[in-house]
């Protein structure tokens, strides 16, 4: 008998990439093998020298197919085996590697909007929904569109092993979000990344498009990012190691926000819950701040911050070590 395994990879599109899969089937008993790609059909090399590898870094169980068949997560590699340039994952290995001694743990909160007919899912053919403000958290076929879909993702989620924790309907008609983690800088961005995949090929099933655009309507909307949480063992003993990494990441305000998702200016504008990108600040239980201290974790003293800056499509493994490295390297001194 054989099964199929979904290998899964992250392309080299500008300035924002795309997941990309292809199916391999295995003879049982058989070790997953590297396998290669064309990629100059995914902005990963030229038409003239095209052979891309993908070696896999974590395989979970295939929620769609079932029985045997797994999915794949897979880093591209050069056929030198080395990290393709559009590898991001490598230097977030390297950076969590560095500093493991702080036990950085990351929880994402990914916002995402559903598109149907060429429109977000629940806008009329003609005019303007209601205003957004009921639309959060709701319950009822008036505010509430895609719950179908969500429910199909979590599940798939959940079988496949993924650590997702959580969802909720969003500010926006059509938005919704799920969370993954806590979990290293690595293991988040893997999770994030399939979780990302199945959620696209769970809305397939149901006519349904998902995006991360990070600004899907313009106007008085709000837009979609993916909040990210993030502590140390020494922000979870105290809290001036909160403080710290809070300031840490003002000394590195501009870096940040040039690699935290492409447009994050549309969505960035000091209006509906961010604060400017041209503007750093922190603060507690301030959700108009670019960094986030929950109240409960000022009154315990300890915990964990949360960076709203990042957009929806932003890529995980670059946010997870800019964050690791500015925060743990002012801390280690």
């Amino acid at each position: 008998m054989s099964y199929r395994a979904e290998y899964i990879w992250i392309d080299g599109s500008i300035p924002t990439s795309k997941l990309r899969s292809k199916t391999k089937v295995v003879p049982s008993g058989e070790d997953l093998p590297i396998w290669g790609f064309d990629g100059s059909s995914t902005n990963q090399a030229p038409g003239k020298n095209s052979d891309c590898v993908l070696r896999p870094v974590l395989v979970l169980p295939d929620p769609i197919r079932g029985g045997d068949d797994v999915l794949v997560m897979c880093e591209v590699l050069t056929v030198d085996m080395e990290p393709h340039p559009s590898n991001t994952r490598a230097a977030c290995v390297a950076t969590e590697e560095k500093y493991a001694s702080f036990e950085p743990w990351f929880g994402i909160e990914q916002e995402y909007t559903f598109f149907k007919d060429g429109r977000v899912h629940g806008w009329p053919s003609h005019g303007y929904p209601a205003p957004q403000g009921g639309y959060y958290c709701g319950v009822g076929d008036d505010e509430i569109y895609g719950r179908d879909v969500v429910e199909a993702h979590t599940k798939n989620c959940m079988d496949a092993g993924i650590a997702i924790s959580g969802t909720n309907a969003e500010v926006m008609i059509g938005q919704w979000e799920f969370q993954v983690g806590p979990l290293g800088p690595v293991a988040t961005s893997d999770h994030l990344w399939l979780a990302r995949w199945l959620l696209y090929r769970t809305a397939e099933d149901f006519g349904i498009a998902a995006t991360l655009d990070p600004k899907p309507v313009k106007g008085d909307w709000n837009g979609a990012g993916a909040h990210t949480n993030f502590s140390t063992k020494q922000m979870r003993e105290s809290y001036e190691p909160i403080i710290a990494a809070c300031e840490a990441l003002g000394t590195r305000a501009e870096e940040h926000i040039d690699h935290y998702g492409a447009d994050i200016e549309h969505r960035l504008t000091g209006l509906h819950e961010t604060a400017p990108w041209t503007e750093y600040s922190y603060g507690v239980s301030n959700r108009g701040a670019s960094v986030r201290i929950p109240w409960q974790v000022a009154q315990e003293g300890k915990g964990y911050i949360e960076d709203r800056r990042p957009n929806a499509n932003c890529d995980p493994y670059v946010v997870t070590r800019l964050i690791t490295e500015t925060v743990c390297s002012q801390a280690a001194g």
